[in-house]
Parts: structure tokens; C-alpha cells; sequence
């Protein structure tokens, strides 16, 4: 069992930065990745990034340039920097555990909305 706490969601306006940050305890040895997900109104959730134990990352096209997934695996912590925010950047942001069994463990969510 992974317990997941997100922080660091916020109001910004276009262009400007925010960094979020997913803290896992628990289990956090079975821990094999470690992502970002997020849900805009009406729509479905969508992966943002993802970094694996030794350190790959995946990113979805639309923040390929802008953002950057990092993590202390020391601390289990998992961080997403998102710069030069567009409106369109506006959902809740989910972190994502992926264990080695396969199961996946989610956070509560963190609002970040973008002002034009």
C-alpha cells in the first residue's frame, strides 16, 4: 500500500510557472514509476508524464519543451515543473504510482488553473 499527498497546484496566469510536487510513503520500495495525470473539465483523464526508477521519462506531446518530470528517490518524491503555462493547461493534476505488482495507487488531486 502507497499513500500519495500532491501539493503546489495554484492560480497563475499564461506564461508563468508552477511546480508540483507528490510525496509516496508506505510501500514506496514497490514503487516502480512514478506520473502525472490530468482531468480538465469535461474531459477524460489524460497523462501529462512519467518517470520511471532509473530515471526514463515520457511526456505528452502538448507539454514536450514546457514541462519537466524529476524525482528524489531518496525521498519518494516526485516533482512535475511546468513552465510558459497555457489556458489550456487548466485540469486537476494527479500523481500516479505504478508498483511492481502491477497495482497503481492515485493521489487526491491539486487544481492548477492558467488565466489568459
Amino acid at each position: 500500500q502507497v499513500q500519495i499527498v500532491e501539493s503546489g497546484g495554484g492560480l497563475v496566469q499564461a506564461g508563468g510557472s508552477l511546480r508540483l510536487s507528490c510525496a509516496a510513503s508506505g510501500s514506496t520500495f514497490s514503487i516502480i514509476s512514478m506520473g502525472w495525470y490530468r482531468q480538465a473539465p469535461g474531459k477524460s483523464r489524460e497523462l501529462v508524464a512519467v518517470i520511471t526508477n532509473n530515471g526514463r521519462t515520457t511526456y505528452a506531446d502538448s507539454v514536450k519543451g514546457r514541462f519537466d518530470i524529476s524525482r528524489d528517490n531518496a525521498k519518494n518524491i516526485a516533482y512535475l515543473e511546468m513552465n510558459l503555462l497555457k489556458a489550456e493547461d487548466t485540469a486537476v493534476y494527479y500523481c500516479n504510482v505504478i508498483l511492481s505488482s502491477s497495482r497503481s495507487s492515485w493521489g487526491q488531486g491539486t487544481q492548477v488553473t492558467v488565466s489568459s
